[in-house]
């Protein structure tokens, strides 16, 4: 009983599902498929509105030391919906990813650090040599990224130094020479580089040592398992040496607990992120943060 151009409409969403499970795929149409693509309209509808006012805004996670001393930190971007509060990252970002939002949304974070960056200097205000902010594999491949990050830059007169650009394993590795390419232009800029989620990915050795990377960040799924499962700690240990081998810095990711950090600064490991220092948290909560660390007196409890 339906018509053509339902079957067709029909079909094209079950296509769309397969593509967005990582293409190869065969997907029967099934009516949940409708509320799913409706849905996904929608946010796009508010996601794009929200670029235009104040739902977005940027939260901050500090790095430290083993001695407690702040290191850098990371960006993370946070969007509270009129109605539905707060919206997780892992909820929207795919479907920024999907409906082409996400360089938009990649050069609103830019926009908004390099501002606050400018501000805290100006201002007098305690602030980091470095301010970690993550790049999506499609803004990086994107054909404008080196010219839109320069000019935005430039425009605030930030200098590059202070920016780690944040991308993943299967960013680099689904087109290698293009992402050398993209990275030794960065460089010679004066950008930083940090490989995250390093040892879920599939990026060789040989391969790794070809790209610029001035830190490697461990994934949290072997931090979370410090204590309960030898090869976690046997792979931690290894990725730390394997760092100071190749002369990048080393950030666990996700530490959580005493035994996380402890088991980790015995190896020597560089750097600490995670809610055992403190949650991500927003500007004013930040800046009191950076405050009461002016003065370094080891590593909060």
């Amino acid at each position: 009983g339906k018509s053509a151009d339902d079957v067709l409409k029909e079909a094209d969403t079950a296509m769309y599902s397969g593509k967005a499970d990582g293409r190869n795929a065969i997907r029967f149409f099934h009516p949940d498929m409708e509320a799913s693509a409706r849905y996904h309209l929608v946010m796009e509808r508010d996601l794009r509105a929200a670029l235009q006012v104040s739902e977005l805004e940027l939260h901050y996670q500090p790095q430290v030391d083993g001695d407690g001393r702040i290191i850098g930190a990371e960006a993370l971007l946070r969007w509270t919906h009129p109605v539905r509060g707060p919206i997780a990252p892992a909820e929207f970002i795919p479907i920024a990813e999907e409906r082409g939002l996400i360089v938009d949304l990649g050069n609103w974070v830019f926009d908004r650090a390099f501002s606050r960056l400018r501000d805290w200097s100006r201002n007098g205000e305690p602030h980091l040599p470095v301010l970690s902010i993550n790049v999506s594999s499609r803004q990086f491949r994107h054909h404008d990224f080196i010219r839109d990050l320069t000019e935005r830059l430039s425009g605030s007169g930030v200098s590059p130094e202070r920016v780690m650009l944040e991308i993943t394993e299967s960013t680099v590795m689904d087109d290698l020479h293009g992402a050398l390419d993209h990275m030794r232009r960065l460089k010679a800029l004066g950008f930083r580089f940090s490989l995250d989620d390093f040892g879920v990915g599939y990026s060789s050795l040989s391969q790794l040592k070809q790209l610029p990377f001035d830190q490697l960040k461990i994934d949290q799924s072997f931090i979370r398992d410090i204590g309960r499962d030898p090869s976690a700690e046997i792979i931690c240990q290894t990725i730390i040496a394997m760092g100071e081998n190749l002369g990048m810095q080393i950030i666990a990711e996700g530490v959580e607990q005493d035994r996380h950090f402890d088991f980790l600064n015995r190896l020597g490991c560089a750097g600490f992120q995670g809610h055992h220092v403190l949650e991500p948290v927003s500007e004013p909560e930040y800046l009191a943060f950076l405050a009461s660390r002016e003065q370094p007196h080891g590593r909060r409890a």
